[in-house]
């Protein structure tokens, strides 16, 4: 079993993701940040995630990510250039022109996961100005052969049970 963690939107926080990254360190095979970070590549609250450019960031993140975990590929990328406030379709075409199992996105700050013919598309939300709810939530996905488990936590490390999903891919 594998475990990928993802959060999004930390626009400048850097304690929080220095507590979510050694809070599961050891049980995750990859942490992704989908950008707004607001962070330098080398700030020492960034280490370890696997992060994206987001609309706020000025530093040299990537615009977009590929990386395959447990024999899923990831797509991750901020979500502002594919304007995901207003659709999911331009990048559901992104992530069939790249093959992705699963997309990794941000921006809208708004909690919330789906699958779209056979793709899981995940926003974790945002551990400093979340929308829709008051939480601020980041995620875990737990890679389970065709199954994925996925669990909510707000920034503090306390899980939010009632919100974990499973997908079958």
């Amino acid at each position: 079993m594998s475990k990928v963690l993802i959060v999004s939107d930390s626009h400048g926080l850097t304690k929080e993701l220095e507590f979510i990254r050694e809070r599961h360190l050891q049980e995750v095979d990859l942490m992704i940040h989908c950008g707004d970070s607001q962070l330098m590549p080398d700030n020492k609250a960034i280490t370890g995630y696997f992060t994206v450019a987001g609309n706020c960031d000025f530093g040299s993140f990537p615009e977009e990510l590929i990386s395959d975990v447990a024999g899923k590929k990831f797509f991750i990328t901020h979500g502002h250039r594919y304007s995901v406030k207003s659709s999911l379709m331009p990048l559901k075409y992104k992530a069939q022109e790249v093959s992705a199992d699963i997309v990794c996105f941000g921006h809208s700050h708004v909690l919330g996961a789906e699958v779209v013919d056979g793709t899981l598309f995940v926003n974790p939300g945002s551990i400093r100005l979340p929308r829709g709810r008051s939480e601020k939530t980041y995620v875990i996905l737990d890679l389970l052969d065709n199954r994925i488990k996925m669990s909510v936590y707000e920034s503090n490390g306390r899980e939010i049970a009632g919100l974990a999903s499973d997908f079958t891919l």
